[in-house]
């Protein structure tokens, strides 16, 4: 578990907080979207649809991986 300390002026809601930070751990790669979308509370469908919200992309891959994974089918 993880505490962070936030000053009191600061007004945040803990859904919206939790879907942030799955949504920018997911662009980093340090979770899939399976697993961001089980942090957020969401399915997979309905987590991939607020990425967008966050500036974060459903392609969290680099190009050239894109283009080799599409070369081995």
């Amino acid at each position: 578990m993880l505490h962070i300390k936030i000053p009191g002026e600061v007004r945040l809601d803990t859904i919206e907080t939790t879907r942030f930070l799955a949504a920018k751990l997911y662009e980093s790669g340090r979770l899939s979207l399976g697993q961001a979308a089980e942090m957020a509370k969401l399915s997979k469908m309905a987590f991939a649809e607020i990425l967008a919200d966050y500036d974060v992309s459903i392609i969290n891959h680099p190009i050239s991986e894109i283009k080799d994974d599409a070369a081995q089918i």
